[in-house]
């Protein structure tokens, strides 16, 4: 029996990054291969008024093309580059398409808020143990946030995607680095004013994927994430520069820049939840891989 393969680029604000995966005997998604770097695009949309200049264009074209030119050596079956905040948000994003079209002559999709959210609820469950019927996904990105909720007999039910991604946090409210104590109650508050009026069903667990929260697990010592965790480590991180936040806690320079707004944003999203948050091993481009490796995704490479 041939073994499928299958590999997404994920195109996001901070960073572009590739899986290549197949799935295992259970169904699931098995990874084969990583890789990401880190590019910027949410800062470049944020300091050109919703522009990417050509020169970030050309490096995005090349960094995708590196991805695809590595997935083609594993053996890639099929390839999707999948394209979240950036291509929304930017005023260019077309460009942004052609740029990595061109270089890689795999197909690019512009990823609906709803899209993103639901891709990420299917990769966090499909990767979880012992799932309740009821399970709450939320995605903290750089330019985005996505909660989701919805059910294992019939997927996503509700969905809510917010434009206060960690990284368009930062750049509006925690200039300072470390943040002043008047930047950290600007960030809180406008974190509650994007998120009010939202109140989703509440599930029976809520899973946490992206970035900040596989930092945060580091950080917290464990899987789970609650209020009392939450807020120590808004404590621990707003005190501390990015330098010393990455030297201190093992994360990479650009993560650890953005992660004191993430972990902000991570606390409304389990307050509102009135759950732990358990961080999840799967996300957005295990989703993709899944939907792609069970033919509902056409793509090739």
């Amino acid at each position: 029996m041939t073994t499928v393969r299958v590999a997404i680029v994920d195109v996001g604000a901070n960073t572009l990054r590739l899986l290549v995966a197949t799935r295992d005997r259970d169904g699931r998604v098995d990874a084969l291969s990583e890789d990401k770097r880190q590019l910027g695009l949410g800062e470049e949309i944020e300091r050109n008024g919703g522009r990417i200049r050509a020169e970030k264009l050309e490096q995005a074209a090349e960094v995708a093309r590196l991805h695809v030119r590595r997935a083609r050596k594993l053996n890639a079956d099929a390839i999707e580059i999948l394209v979240t905040s950036p291509g929304r948000q930017a005023v260019n994003g077309d460009e942004l398409v052609h740029a990595l079209s061109a270089a890689t002559g795999a197909p690019v999709t512009v990823l609906s808020a709803e899209a993103e959210g639901e891709l990420g609820w299917l990769g966090a469950v499909t990767a979880a143990d012992n799932l309740p019927e009821s399970i709450g996904v939320c995605d903290v990105g750089g330019g985005s946030v996505q909660l989701v909720v919805g059910t294992l007999s019939a997927g996503p039910a509700w969905a809510c995607s917010v434009d206060i991604g960690s990284l368009r946090l930062t750049r509006r409210t925690l200039q300072s680095d470390p943040p002043t104590a008047r930047e950290l109650a600007a960030a809180t508050d406008e974190v509650a004013r994007a998120f009010d009026g939202v109140a989703p069903p509440l599930p029976q667990i809520a899973l946490a994927t992206g970035g900040t929260a596989r930092a945060l697990r580091r950080i917290a010592g464990g899987r789970e994430l609650s209020q009392p965790e939450l807020h120590d480590v808004v404590g621990q991180l707003g005190t501390r520069s990015s330098k010393q936040i990455s030297k201190e806690f093992g994360v990479d320079r650009a993560r650890a820049r953005t992660l004191t707004a993430g972990t902000i944003v991570l606390s409304e999203l389990q307050r509102r939840l009135g759950m732990p948050l358990r961080v999840a091993r799967g996300g957005i481009r295990e989703g993709a891989a899944f939907e792609l490796l069970a033919g509902r995704l056409s793509a090739t490479g």
